[in-house]
């Protein structure tokens, strides 16, 4: 029985493509997810719109909260929010990062499927 012949490696620039793409999938969803936490935060915490964004940043990150929620409706979204955030950064650190994790794994002919 004889190995599948394995693809020759993609040119760079075909490479550089994947990058850009996926870099712009990756921070679509993150722009997305501090949009959403920019407008939780200002209407349920009553913020400013930079307080809002420090806010998103900082729980989207999973660095956490900055401040404190005043009512249960701004504690129901604080919750919301955390939990959607863990997933989703990780989520976009995968998409960015998976065609340099491809690459490195089709140039030591590592067989895997697209």
């Amino acid at each position: 029985m004889t190995k599948p012949q394995l693809k020759p490696l993609p040119p760079h620039r075909h490479f550089v493509s994947k990058i850009v793409r996926s870099a712009i999938a990756g921070l679509i969803i993150l722009a997305f997810s501090i949009c959403v936490g920019m407008i939780g935060y200002h209407h349920y915490f009553n913020l400013g719109w930079v307080d809002s964004l420090y806010n998103a940043s900082m729980i989207l990150t999973g660095m956490g909260p900055v401040d404190k929620a005043i009512n249960n409706g701004g504690k129901i979204f604080a919750s919301i929010y955390a939990i959607y955030s863990g997933v989703t950064f990780l989520t976009s650190v995968a998409i960015i990062i998976s065609p340099i994790v491809h690459r490195f794994l089709h140039k030591f002919r590592i067989d895997i499927e697209e």
